[in-house]
């Protein structure tokens, strides 16, 4: 024990108390005494002993009592009680045990064996509070525990649901708090990037179902590395059609270059495919526009199904351009050419007219990266 074991020593004779609290006392334990029992009952609840001497006779509660009344109290159920009488050693040692008691010391006492009596009790009863406070830090971290598993399933749930939606390494920041929660609605400049197969319905017609599945499968499986790579966050794709936007839901540098850096690569993987896919007999090719402006972003849908959206002017723009751009062309925004002049080189094509814009809109066609970029 860290501190002095704590003995209360009940007896109605004061010279008797004396002797046994002298004793106690120079063997370094701590004593505390009373002289009936119900008094012995209140030094039990305000002390808290570590074990009690308890004298069998005394008037008004005998010791009997007094121990029946500490085995009833929860608190005190295993707390050490060692009875002492100078009546028949052998008849009072039955009714002892039958209170409760766990030793007996007949009068006059026999200090050796009282001393080693004592250190005995106080063994096993600081190996069971030994027992009880592992238990109740057990129980505490059982608690913990389950805590801290609900908070990881919660957390596992809330990133599969982000990985829909963002690449794992960003789900996970997200989780982490390194992001603010992105299907909160939001408003953010973003570059966007549609991309879709030319040829693709005529091929999907004439072919049969397992042949355009196989086509899509390898085609989004190559499409979604390059995203990932290029830290990009999948809107939604639809059949052969892709939506890309960059900077949101955490800021990047660059995004514009982030987003024309996939689309060349996309290219030249999908004109690898498409070279596959001659020799199979499926005329396909690939085309991309790319717009960056501000939008309205956010978690849309119902309880139970909800899809991460981009509203506004730059996802039509951007939709529009892929929609003209020919096999092979990477069709951007002004300001996005603007802001990768430095990476890319790239042809004007003219103002485009554009469905749902009243005026023609300026496009670059980008041929390729620049040497040094």
């Amino acid at each position: 024990m860290s501190s002095p074991a704590k003995i209360l020593v009940v007896d109605d004779t004061p010279y008797n108390v004396k002797l046994l609290a002298d004793l106690l006392t120079v063997k370094g334990y701590t004593v505390v005494t009373a002289a009936s029992g119900p008094e012995a009952l209140d030094k039990v609840e305000a002390d808290r002993p570590d074990l009690v001497l308890l004298d069998v006779m005394m008037p008004g509660m005998s010791g009997y009592e007094v121990c029946r009344k500490i085995r009833e109290n929860s608190a005190t159920a295993i707390l050490p009680v060692v009875m002492v009488t100078s009546l028949d050693p052998a008849q009072e040692r039955l009714k002892g045990l039958e209170a409760g008691a766990d030793d007996f010391l007949t009068k006059p006492i026999n200090q050796p064996e009282l001393l080693a009596r004592v250190r005995s009790l106080l063994r096993i009863k600081e190996l069971y509070d030994t027992v009880q406070a592992q238990a109740a830090q057990l129980t505490e971290w059982n608690k913990t525990l389950e805590e801290r598993v609900q908070e990881q399933v919660t957390q596992l749930e809330r990133l599969g649901r982000l990985k829909r939606f963002f690449s794992p390494h960003l789900a996970e920041l997200i989780v982490a708090g390194g992001a603010e929660d992105p299907l909160k609605t939001h408003r953010r400049e973003v570059t966007v990037v549609f991309l879709d197969l030319r040829g693709f319905t005529a091929f999907a017609e004439t072919s049969e179902p397992e042949e355009v599945m196989g086509v899509l499968r390898e085609y989004h499986a190559e499409m979604g590395k390059l995203i990932l790579d290029h830290e990009g966050t999948l809107e939604r794709f639809t059949g052969d059609g892709m939506m890309i936007f960059f900077n949101d839901p955490v800021p990047v540098p660059n995004p514009a270059e982030r987003a024309i850096r996939m689309a060349v690569a996309m290219r030249e993987r999908v004109a690898e495919l498409t070279q596959k896919w001659r020799k199979q007999g499926y005329e396909l090719n690939f085309g991309v526009g790319i717009a960056q402006g501000y939008a309205t972003i956010g978690a849309i849908g119902f309880e139970g199904r909800w899809d991460y959206g981009a509203i506004g002017t730059v996802t039509n723009l951007a939709a529009r351009l892929c929609g003209e751009a020919h096999g092979g062309q990477i069709l951007v925004s002004s300001k996005v050419a603007a802001a990768a002049e430095n990476l890319v080189d790239a042809e004007e094509v003219g103002p485009l007219a554009l469905k749902g814009f009243l005026k023609p809109v300026p496009a670059f066609n980008v041929l390729g990266l620049k040497s040094r970029a």
